[in-house]
């Protein structure tokens, strides 16, 4: 029988309570995890985690950050690809990490990984130690989910990528709807009928279709501060790849900015203030040209007005030279005849 819902003393369940009551889930079905996995997805799930850890991309010797690691299947695939660095295997679960460890850490690789039990949204890690962070059907559960990213964000060393995996949202038919009847009837059934816990698995259908789309996912992830985001359909999108990068330049926190804020102000002001400065001369000399330039223009028109008067006094006696001149050139002209 599942275990009912706690609920705060406002009737709303807390995001603590929420937390607690998953947790108490995961461990009930540990034992059959794996197998219902891998049977509810038709081995489908192991080609999904290869897919998650491929995009990781840590550098060699890095530590690779898997949270809701579970029985750790991500993280032997993350070391499988990636044999030079380690993995801190995180999980609020604690028997699904101790199920995991009974059945995977016996292999000679299991020295680089370590396993903790922690929350998603307080991790026991420094900042920005991580060379890549994995999460394979957990960010679902946890709420407020911002919170996840924010911690994602802090461990994360720059340029290091995110990669989710995550069921597609319930609420678009896929496979002509079978997909959702499958959600609503057949999961619930068959997790019943295998682990006895049919609650668990109809929490799974109820997170799958209550989950943002892909889109939507995409803008959680930009808000939260990373950049180069993207995601990969698998299964005619009933499971979504998505990837995101912290930048290589983080943004400032929240505080720091506003504390920045006053001293923007005061450095524009002073810049205001030179900038006046540097104009006052620029409008003295401007205004001073104002005033001159109506007497240029008197003077110019006084000097125009002298040179008529005096073509025109010149004027009568040029035509009386000419008439002189006229009579001499007449004798010239018949002398010459």
């Amino acid at each position: 029988m599942s275990k009912p819902e706690i609920k705060s003393a406002t009737g709303a369940t807390t995001h603590d309570e929420h937390g607690e009551r998953v947790a108490a889930m995961f461990g009930r079905i540990a034992s059959w995890y794996d197998f219902l996995n891998h049977a509810l997805s038709a081995g489908q799930d192991i080609y999904w985690r290869y897919r998650l850890a491929k995009a990781a991309r840590p550098k060699a010797g890095e530590t690779v950050l898997d949270l809701a690691a579970g029985t750790m299947d991500v993280s032997v695939e993350l070391l499988r690809q990636y044999p030079d660095c380690k993995v801190a295997a995180l999980d609020f679960a604690l028997p699904m990490l101790e199920n995991g460890k009974e059945k995977k850490l016996n292999l000679s690789r299991s020295k680089k990984i370590f396993p903790v039990q922690a929350d998603g949204r307080a991790l026991p890690l420094p900042d920005e130690s991580m060379g890549a962070a994995t999460i394979a059907f957990g960010i679902r559960n946890i709420l407020p989910r911002e919170d996840a990213y924010k911690e994602f964000f802090r461990v994360l060393k720059p340029g290091a990528r995110l990669c989710i995996l995550e069921f597609g949202t319930g609420s678009k038919r896929v496979w002509k709807g079978f997909y959702n009847f499958y959600l609503d009837k057949l999961l619930p059934f068959i997790g019943d009928r295998i682990s006895g816990d049919p609650g668990a698995y109809r929490y799974l259908a109820e997170t799958i279709k209550t989950f943002p789309d892909e889109k939507a996912l995409a803008t959680e992830l930009w808000d939260a501060g990373f950049e180069r985001i993207y995601h990969v359909p698998m299964m005619s999108g009933i499971v979504y790849l998505h990837v995101a990068e912290k930048p290589l330049t983080a943004a400032k926190p929240a505080a720091q900015v506003k504390e920045a804020a006053p001293k923007k102000a005061e450095a524009a002001e002073t810049v205001a203030v030179e900038k006046v400065a540097q104009e006052e001369p620029k409008a003295k000399k401007a205004a001073s040209k104002k005033k001159a330039a109506p007497k240029k223009k008197a003077a110019a028109k006084k000097t125009v007005a002298k040179k008529t008067v005096a073509k025109k006094k010149a004027a009568p006696k040029k035509a009386a030279a000419k008439k002189k001149a006229a009579p001499k050139k007449a004798t010239k002209a018949k002398a010459k005849k």
